[in-house]
């Protein structure tokens, strides 16, 4: 096979770029710390590899020879989609492997919301906790409660089967298709449930948004969205964070109609020093670890690897994202 040209823009683990070096020449170059040798890399690239920087209309100009861009990642919001269509680029990701890891992170948001979880460890921390806490301080019951998913892809029906096999949680989905439960996830079948967006949001004590980010999801959780929700629910976001409107978020935690919100993604990430969601009292946030962990992120770039030394070789890889479907 012809050795071709690679541009690394994100670090891999040390045994994954020696599988790039040994079929290819590697540059390695993070554009955030190395713009120009980055930039320099780009017009002889045949492939890139890498996640968390815009492969934009302006970095594709500058790659001509670029045939495959392997993200290591599930979401495609980087990436410069009909570009890359409209050029022939193909779209690598990294679906599947992170399924579980996620739904864990997503749970143990909803578990920490709900118990006050993290408030109440602060309280210890701090030394306020000096007595038996008051019922200023209780939390409420997950397990039994009514768990509502917009979002039922596999990482959806991973939480739910978290929910209503570990918890005994019925619950309710949101696609614009019923989802076969049969053929699909035969484990929730009696278990799930398909609604409307409005039935849904009535019904449920937990809404858990897992949504990728397209022009008709961007913003979809707004007031009215929350103003919808049952009086006392706790939001959950582990998707992606441009659709929440945060300003309508942050109005219906402060007028008590919301109880809770616990959010792994954001509009704008790291989140701003002034986001008055890094401090709210209501709000439990985390830096986006969805799928932070030491097996699954080298499952990730694992599978990227592979992607991008199929698609080089002129094989289908395993895991292509169709840029047509915008």
């Amino acid at each position: 096979m012809t050795r071709q040209n690679i541009l690394v823009f994100r670090e891999l683990p040390p045994d994954q770029l020696a599988r790039l070096q040994a079929a290819h020449a590697v540059t390695v170059a993070d554009p955030k710390t190395h713009r120009a040798a980055f930039d320099a890399a780009l017009p002889t690239a045949h492939g890139l590899i890498g996640s968390s920087f815009p492969i934009d209309k302006a970095v594709l100009d500058r790659a001509p020879a670029l045939k495959v861009v392997s993200s290591v990642s599930v979401g495609v919001d980087n990436y410069a989609l009909a570009e890359l269509h409209r050029r022939g680029i193909l779209l690598c990701h990294t679906p599947g492997v992170l399924d579980e890891t996620v739904a864990d992170t997503v749970f143990a948001l909803l578990m920490a919301t709900s118990r006050r979880v993290v408030e109440l460890s602060n309280l210890v921390r701090e030394g306020r906790w000096t007595k038996n806490i008051g019922e200023e301080f209780f939390g409420f019951d997950v397990h039994g409660k009514t768990l509502g998913l917009l979002g039922f892809g596999r990482i959806g029906q991973a939480i739910a089967r978290r929910a209503a096999l570990g918890f005994g949680m019925p619950v309710r989905y949101h696609t614009r298709r019923p989802v076969d439960l049969a053929a699909q996830a035969p484990a929730l079948v009696g278990h799930a449930e398909h609604r409307s967006m409005d039935t849904l949001l009535a019904e449920s004590d937990f809404v858990v948004a897992m949504l990728p980010l397209s022009d008709s999801t961007r913003g979809l959780a707004d007031a009215g969205f929350f103003a919808r929700m049952k009086r006392g629910a706790i939001f959950i976001n582990g998707g992606r964070g441009a659709t929440v409107d945060e300003a309508a978020l942050l109005a219906a935690l402060d007028s008590g109609h919301l109880r809770a919100a616990g959010l792994d993604v954001f509009a704008k990430e790291p989140l701003p020093a002034d986001s008055p969601l890094r401090t709210h009292p209501r709000v439990t946030p985390l830096p986006h670890i969805g799928s932070a962990t030491h097996e699954t992120r080298y499952a990730m770039n694992r599978l990227a690897v592979d992607n991008l030394l199929a698609a080089l070789a002129g094989q289908r890889p395993a895991a292509v994202y169709d840029t047509a479907a915008l």
